[in-house]
């Protein structure tokens, strides 16, 4: 494509990008809260997953046309792993949480982008490019880069990347699915089979509440839910394939949240690894703009 011919197109996606930038804050934001309730209030993970579906779900339905909610739809199993990713997805980055800096999470989490790219081209035939297997594969050296594998491996690593592995499905399942239903119904689908699928593990160990132990269930639920509805907006305004590598934006602000909230500033070795995945992201918007 010619300079001509690719100017105007970032400015056309500005509104798209801003409500990209903006959902990409809210999500890490809800997982704050999470990580809060883990650590300083001893809440068990999957009460705060289980409960981020539940007032999700709820907080959602008002907000939906009438006849979203077709329960034909719950009939066809790919909806349901669709959604087991996402749940699985929640439950694990949440628990990764509980004791790892939120750097370090994110940098494993975002192994999910290299795992959908290898799904989607095994299992849905899409197109591999050089250039695009390049930029994922240096996104794969930050990602090591972050986790470090070896004996000293956290578990917290190592559920940030069990969560990275459910995104990588998560993200194959939404092309899969693409135009079977109705973005937000697909939206209330995960939250109400992630509700279904997450109650025994997080209704048992449902907390005495207390003021600031429910302020901040609602506060990771709406958070997440929010962010989750302004990326159906950004994905109405323009092709979910421009807007794909500005999901990094997740990971600076998962990063810039850890500093400012935890005061836990990323050694040498994940800044390293963090900027390779930054570069690969958005080097990839350069790849779609040819």
């Amino acid at each position: 494509m010619s300079n001509a011919s690719a100017a105007p197109v970032l400015p056309s996606l500005l509104p798209a990008v801003a409500l990209i930038a903006v959902a990409q804050t809210l999500i890490p934001s809800g997982d704050v809260a999470g990580k809060i309730l883990s650590n300083s209030y001893g809440v068990a993970p999957f009460f705060v997953a289980w409960s981020r579906f539940v007032l999700g779900a709820l907080l959602l339905i008002p907000f939906l046309p009438r006849g979203m909610f077709d329960p034909r739809l719950y009939l066809n199993w790919r909806i349901w792993l669709r959604a087991a990713c996402i749940t699985g997805c929640v439950a694990f980055i949440l628990t990764a949480l509980r004791t790892e800096e939120m750097a370090t999470v994110f940098g494993a989490f975002f192994v999910g982008p290299i795992i959908s790219y290898i799904l989607s081209s095994i299992f849905l035939k899409e197109p591999v490019s050089p250039a695009r297997s390049a930029l994922l594969a240096l996104g794969f050296c930050g990602v090591l880069l972050v986790v470090r594998p070896g004996f000293d491996v956290t578990t917290g690593t190592l559920f940030a990347l069990a969560a990275g592995c459910c995104y990588g499905g998560f993200l194959t399942c939404n092309r899969w699915l693409a135009g079977i239903a109705p973005a937000r119904a697909l939206l209330l689908s995960q939250l109400l089979i992630g509700s279904l699928l997450l109650t025994p593990l997080g209704l048992p160990v449902v907390p005495q509440m207390t003021a600031p132990i429910a302020g901040l269930t609602f506060a990771s639920a709406a958070l997440s839910m929010i962010g989750n509805f302004l990326l159906i907006f950004a994905y109405r305004r323009a092709p979910a394939s421009r807007l794909a590598p500005f999901i990094y934006f997740q990971l600076g602000a998962a990063t810039s949240l850890g500093i400012l909230v935890f005061q836990t500033f990323p050694d040498t070795l994940t800044r390293a690894g963090l900027t390779l995945l930054l570069v690969s992201g958005l080097s990839s918007l350069a790849l779609k703009r040819d």
